[in-house]
C-alpha cells in the first residue's frame, strides 16, 4: 500500500536538513509526500529589503521540492513571525495542521524534536502532536521526529529531553539528490564547522550510518506509534 506523508516543519529548508534523504525514499517507493511550514523563515532578520529574501526562499523551497518529489501545501503553509512562534496561540497553529491532516489524510507524519533549542521548532512539534492526537476513526501510523543541526544539537538537554533517535534509513543512494536540495537553500547553510555546513550535514549522515552498520543514515525519534 502506497502511502500518504505530511511533514509539518517551522522554516522551508527544515523539511531537507532533517529528512532529505528520507524524502526521495518515499517517493522512490510511489509515496505521496506533502510539506507545510508555519514561518516564511527570514522575518526575525534584520535586513531592509524582507520582502525579496521571502520571495527567494520560496522560490528555493520550490526549487528543493523538485529536486526531491515532493509537494509544498503552500495554501495550508503558516504565516506566523519568525523566531517567534511562542507569541502565538498554539490552537492558531494546530488548526493549520488539521486543515492539513483533513486534506491528506497522511499515515505517516514527520516534524521537529520537541525539545529543540529554537523556538518555532518546539511550538511546531507540539501543534503536531496535538493536531494528530488519538482519537477514535484515525488512520494514522506514526509520528516521527527529525534533528535539525543548529537546532536539536545545540539544546540544553534536560533529563529525557535529549534527541533519541530508535528509527534509522540508509540514505546513501539518496545522500547525491539532499546535498542538491541543500544547495537550493545556500544562503541557510553555514560554513564548516558549523554542523548547519553541508559537511557537517554530511558528517551526521555518516555518524547516524555507523550507528547502524551503514555508511550513511538519517535518525529519527518515533513519537508515537500506532497499529491499528
Amino acid at each position: 500500500m502506497k502511502k500518504r506523508i505530511l511533514i509539518c516543519v517551522a522554516h522551508p529548508d527544515d523539511e531537507t536538513i532533517g529528512c532529505g534523504g528520507t524524502i526521495s525514499h518515499h517517493v522512490k517507493n510511489k509515496d505521496k509526500v506533502y510539506c507545510i511550514y508555519m514561518t516564511n523563515g527570514v522575518g526575525a532578520r534584520h535586513f531592509k529589503i524582507k520582502d525579496n529574501l521571502i520571495n527567494q526562499r520560496k522560490k528555493n523551497s520550490t526549487l528543493a521540492s523538485k529536486i526531491l518529489g515532493f509537494k509544498w501545501l503552500f495554501d495550508f503553509c503558516g504565516d506566523f513571525p519568525d523566531n517567534g512562534m511562542d507569541k502565538v496561540k498554539l490552537l492558531e497553529v494546530v488548526r493549520i495542521i488539521e486543515k492539513a491532516k483533513k486534506k491528506i489524510r497522511p499515515h505517516i507524519i514527520y516534524t521537529h524534536h520537541p525539545y529543540d533549542l529554537n523556538v518555532d521548532h518546539r511550538v511546531v512539534a507540539e501543534a503536531t502532536l496535538t493536531a494528530f492526537r488519538p482519537q477514535a476513526n484515525e488512520i494514522w501510523e506514526k509520528i516521527l521526529a527529525f534533528e535539525i543541526p543548529s537546532s536539536t544539537d545545540f539544546a540544553y538537554f534536560k533529563k529525557n529531553k535529549i534527541f533519541q533517535p530508535n528509527h534509522f534509513l540508509n540514505i546513501k543512494k539518496y545522500w547525491n539528490k539532499k546535498k542538491k536540495a541543500l544547495q537550493a537553500y545556500k544562503t541557510e547553510i553555514k560554513k564548516f564547522p558549523n554542523s548547519r555546513s553541508l559537511k557537517g550535514i554530511e558528517i551526521l549522515s555518516k555518524f547516524r550510518g555507523m550507528q547502524n552498520g551503514l555508511e550513511q543514515a538519517e535518525g529519527f525519534q518515533i513519537l508515537k506509534k500506532i497499529i491499528r
